[in-house]
């Protein structure tokens, strides 16, 4: 009994990420909140969703992606940090955020090719022009001064976001997103110096850290990557593990690990059961079929959208493997529901910190839930719908029920 309470307090001591301190080890992981204007400003309401998981708990806040140039927006709606007008708005999340004690990281993406010429405003960008199954606009291959000016607005971005007061910024890495792809074989098929070796794919993300340092000095930078996802020549986590060191080798000060590109279907958000209904109601193209091709695709939905297994916990094993290699701190998200869970990781050297996203929607406070002893595991169901309802509306729980038109 002792040994369990020491492991308890161990997750909810002060420890410091990247020289930032924080009251627990439990992260919100960045999860898209969809409280960006047409503009991609940050509408006011982003302050109280921030300001509500700060009251709840969290050790930090990971905000979900903002993006840093034009052309780089995934999903409408998404917040962008490409204009200096913009950092007042972001300096009252700030503000908010720290008034309640709990530091808050900036992260900062490009989709590339996993976006639509409508999101974007433009013909997405990708390494290499191969078609995304899931999109299926035919991307356009960046050029070098292309590729170069990304590696600018990331920079850029970098000093607005610590201009507005944030703690640190996340360069997303992950999930099939513009750098993502750079770092997958699968996507990235390129003969000159951003492609080919492990060290060329990685080249844009030392590039932008490079930069970043420059411009910003010492400021905290991590970094989300994928361990593994199900693409043919995809990432894999011995790979993983060469991208974690040459992160630290470049000078990132933490890595988060996860896994999935949208082409996996439901990789990085897991499910017990493909929620049909909620993708024929909630994604635009589908919620406007004619009623009988409407029916076919329901049936067919099943069949051919990947659901994969564990739902729990499922990255901890590649998080460990990385956490033995490097000198940097190791978050890892994934599955993690259970405060007895949370606890392993923390005592078995699995993680430094563990992250979560959809057990926030649905539980702000889960934390302090947590530490109280009030519950030992989030309510989340892992019906899936938050994922599918950020199409419409801003993220919330939708707790496996449509809602009423």
């Amino acid at each position: 009994m002792q040994k369990e309470k020491n492991i308890a307090d161990r997750v909810f001591l002060p420890a410091k990420l990247a020289g930032i301190s924080l009251s627990n080890r439990i992260i919100r992981s960045a999860t898209n909140e969809g409280y960006g204007d047409d503009s991609g400003r940050p509408r006011p309401e982003l302050a109280d969703f921030h300001a509500r998981l700060a009251k709840g708990g969290a050790g930090a806040i990971i905000t979900g992606f903002s993006c840093v140039g034009e052309g780089s927006r995934g999903i409408n709606h998404q917040t962008m940090i490409h204009k200096d007008e913009f950092i007042p708005d972001y300096r009252k999340i700030a503000d908010r955020v720290h008034a309640l004690g709990t530091p808050i990281i900036m992260q900062l993406a490009h989709a590339g090719r996993q976006t639509s010429r409508a999101v974007a405003g433009a013909r997405p960008v990708a390494p290499s022009a191969i078609r995304d199954k899931v999109f299926i606009t035919l991307p356009r291959a960046l050029s070098t001064p292309e590729i170069e000016r990304i590696v600018s607005d990331f920079a850029a971005a970098a000093v607005r976001a610590k201009e507005a007061g944030f703690d640190g910024i996340q360069l997303h890495a992950a999930h099939g997103y513009l750098l993502s792809q750079f770092l997958s074989p699968y996507m990235n098929r390129r003969k000159d110096e951003w492609g080919g070796s492990l060290e060329n794919r990685f080249r844009i993300i030392r590039r932008i850290i490079e930069e970043c340092r420059k411009a910003v000095g010492y400021f905290p930078i991590l970094a989300k990557i994928n361990a593994s996802d199900t693409r043919k020549n995809g990432m894999r986590p011995g790979m993983a593990l060469e991208v974690a060191r040459l992160l630290e080798q470049a000078g990132c000060d933490g890595v988060e690990v996860s896994c999935g590109v949208v082409e996996d279907g439901f990789n990085t958000v897991r499910v017990p059961r493909i929620p049909t209904e909620a993708m024929l109601e909630m994604t635009d193209e589908l919620r406007k079929l004619p009623g009988p091709l409407k029916k076919v695709v329901g049936w067919a939905i099943p069949h051919f959208a990947a659901r994969l297994e564990p739902l729990e916990n499922f990255n901890v094993e590649d998080a460990a493997l990385i956490k033995k290699k490097v000198g940097i701190p190791v978050i890892v998200v994934g599955g993690i529901r259970r405060l007895a869970d949370i606890r392993k990781i923390i005592e078995d050297g699995s993680a430094d910190f563990v992250a979560m996203a959809r057990p926030f929607i649905i539980e702000p406070d889960l934390v302090m839930k947590f530490a109280s002893g009030k519950s030992v595991e989030s309510r989340c169901i892992n019906c899936g719908y938050c994922l599918l309802g950020i199409n419409r509306s801003p993220v919330r729980c939708y707790y496996g029920k449509l809602p009423k038109r």
